[in-house]
């Protein structure tokens, strides 16, 4: 087989690869692009591969028995057995059918507003600290103002929600260590807690608040005549509240990260403000805050020079295929204006982020108004990343705009 000599394993993955992992990626995609692991599962890294995989409607996102192995019966299995973005037709259908109508582009760009003003308070609050830290003081606020404000998530509730996450989504990694299980565990447990709660107030009291038509659109929409349970609803709020501000967190982050990294982009774009949009884009492209993927093949499926057999279990490279040369002249080249620039961040197919227009407008505001308010913004101490391999931002990112 093709790359036999690389040494490496998606189950044995450390923190160098995690610190970086393009230099891996790039060689496997070369020498090993369906790289089989030790347990018989397949990593691809081509963008014609990946791509394949999500376009495909045999490839499945269920996990109920892959992730029995991973967690056994507990609450994380729960949670990532019935979420959205881990089921199927017909059951996806439904609770894609239920959240369609709060995310069309029509009715996200009615958040512009919300955006602004949120936007403008942080940038006040900042400037006044001079120095701070990019995602806790910034980047994760924005988004989950906006997706609690969409589920109706109180206020006070709302500083617990990327602690939750990062337990619940960390234990998605390859590796994972048995703290990190039971920091997911009781993430979710809690959570769910939290959220059957909120869920009950709100059915007996559909007209008592002025947020959350997307918890609405769970609890008493149908589809087809199905509704959803209890469970299904909590977990379905979780997943929505993890996606909603997680992917946004990172990108913003990842963002300035980049900036940081590329001065001579960074001027580009404070001179043209107008290049935000192909910014967003690149900034996806570059720094996948997805990185990883998974499905299961439920049929044989034939990739560029190969046919996986039925029953194989697939981990896709995001990060990869966003810097596949066959894909993008010099792909490791950050390029604000690059177009075109099909990246896929978002995904693609069926399961295409149901956030991803959110992700947008919310990125394009935030950095957009960041860099024109703040041209003068540096580091100001050491980066910390987030110690995952599936997930890709940071944990801690200080920077001054002084």
């Amino acid at each position: 087989m093709d790359g036999a000599d690389l040494r490496f394993d998606i189950n044995e993955i450390g923190r160098d690869f995690i610190d970086d992992p393009y230099p891996t990626l790039a060689r496997l995609r070369r020498e090993s692009p369906v790289h089989e692991n030790a347990d018989g599962s397949v990593f691809l890294t081509r963008y014609a591969d990946v791509q394949k995989v999500y376009q495909s409607r045999d490839m499945l996102s269920d996990k109920t028995v892959e992730f029995g192995k991973k967690f056994g019966k507990c609450p994380l299995h729960t949670h990532h057995t019935t979420s959205l973005v881990f089921n199927d037709p017909p059951k996806h259908t439904v609770v894609r059918k239920l959240l369609a109508g709060a995310f069309t582009p029509r009715k996200l760009a009615e958040f512009d507003p919300l955006i602004d003003r949120i936007v403008d308070r942080l940038l006040d609050r900042v400037e006044d600290m001079g120095s701070f830290d990019m995602i806790d003081d910034f980047a994760k606020v924005l988004p989950t103002e906006i997706i609690s404000f969409m589920l109706g998530v109180p206020e006070d509730i709302r500083p617990q929600l990327r602690g939750y996450s990062l337990a619940i989504l960390g234990a998605l990694d390859p590796v994972v260590p048995q703290e990190r299980l039971d920091a997911g565990n009781a993430a979710v447990t809690e959570f769910s807690a939290v959220l059957n709660d909120l869920i009950d107030r709100r059915r007996a009291n559909p007209d008592g608040a002025a947020q959350g038509e997307v918890l609405e659109a769970l609890i008493f929409g149908e589809h087809d005549g199905v509704r959803l349970s209890q469970d299904e609803l909590i977990q379905n709020c979780i997943f929505l509240l993890n996606a909603g501000h997680e992917t946004t967190t990172s990108l913003v982050g990842n963002a300035v990260g980049t900036l940081l990294d590329n001065p001579g982009e960074h001027r580009r774009l404070i001179d043209d403000p107008d290049l935000i949009t192909t910014a967003v884009e690149e900034f996806l492209r570059v720094e996948s805050p997805l990185q990883i993927g998974n499905r299961l093949a439920g049929d044989d499926i034939e990739l560029t020079d190969r046919v996986l057999p039925k029953g194989t279990y697939v981990h896709t490279s995001i990060a990869a295929a966003n810097r596949d040369p066959a894909q993008f002249d010099d792909p490791d080249r950050a390029d604000l204006g690059r177009k075109p620039n099909r990246q896929i961040a978002f995904i693609t197919g069926i399961h295409v982020c149901l956030g991803a227009t959110l992700a947008r407008i919310e990125g394009r505001i935030a950095i957009g108004k960041l860099v024109s308010r703040f041209p003068r913004l540096a580091q100001a101490g050491e980066r910390e990343r987030l110690p995952l391999a599936r997930f890709r931002g940071f944990t801690r990112l200080p920077v001054s705009v002084r």
